[in-house]
């Protein structure tokens, strides 16, 4: 877009983190709205980029990916009412909550939390996420033992020079050690003991305010890609 909007964008969400006010955002809904209108559209154009080599994509659109700013606070002890970052989802499901568990891509822009980092990575970080998040316990054993069952195809992934460059760790929490029917000097111990399988590239304020962030988001996402289709394929096999 011509507009460059996120720095605009990171001293609103700034403020909304600062205030936590309902009067205060009520007063600036114009703003938001404009705001999120502009994120809306990159991610459109994120999505389009996306389908060239994930066609499924395509039945997606912006504002069927781009999440609510307002937090769930039902069970949780933090009642503020807002989120401090603007997300988005870019998969064959978008935002679905019953599809929240599949295989896809992650957004993130903004200061607020991404929570759950491990192998080194800011928990305060935004950038981009693609994996399985969370998945239920039966899915996870599934994809425990496809790991298992086709290592080479899954290191091959995981050793192309272009992921072990750009996401070379695991973001999510893990066991403190193998789960139950694995040897513990298992030879995939370390992947085993991962409850979630994706990967994550911190990325701040700079990379999201090249208005043509969204080409080099996509081009980071592709190199995910393989990582996705296996997750995917191994979720779904009979």
């Amino acid at each position: 877009m011509s507009a460059n909007y996120i720095p605009s964008l990171y001293e609103f969400l700034t403020e909304v983190g600062r205030r936590q006010d309902r009067n205060w955002f009520k007063a600036n809904k114009q703003q938001f709205d404009d705001l999120r209108a502009q994120w809306i559209a990159d991610i459109d154009r994120l999505i389009l980029l996306c389908s060239e080599w994930w066609p499924e994509v395509r039945r997606q659109s912006g504002a069927t990916s781009v999440y609510r700013i307002y937090r769930d606070t039902r069970f949780s002890p933090d009642k503020s009412p807002y989120k401090t970052y603007f997300s988005a989802s870019v998969s064959p499901n978008g935002r679905s909550s019953e599809n929240v568990h599949k295989p896809g891509f992650y957004i993130q822009v903004g200061p607020g939390r991404i929570g759950g980092a491990t192998d080194g990575y800011e928990a305060d970080a935004s950038g981009l996420y693609g994996g399985v998040w969370c998945p239920p316990a039966p899915v996870l054993r599934k994809l425990r033992k496809a790991i298992v069952d086709n290592i080479d195809e899954f290191e091959e992934i995981l050793n192309e020079p272009r992921m072990k460059k750009n996401f070379p760790g695991w973001f999510g929490d893990r066991l403190k050690t193998v789960p139950k029917g694995y040897d513990r000097d298992h030879p995939q111990a370390e992947l085993l003991r991962l409850k979630e399988y994706g990967k994550f590239m911190p990325l701040g304020k700079e990379f999201f305010s090249d208005p043509e962030w969204p080409v080099r988001a996509a081009e980071y996402l592709h190199i995910l890609y393989p990582l996705i289709r296996f997750l995917d394929y191994s979720i779904n096999e009979e």
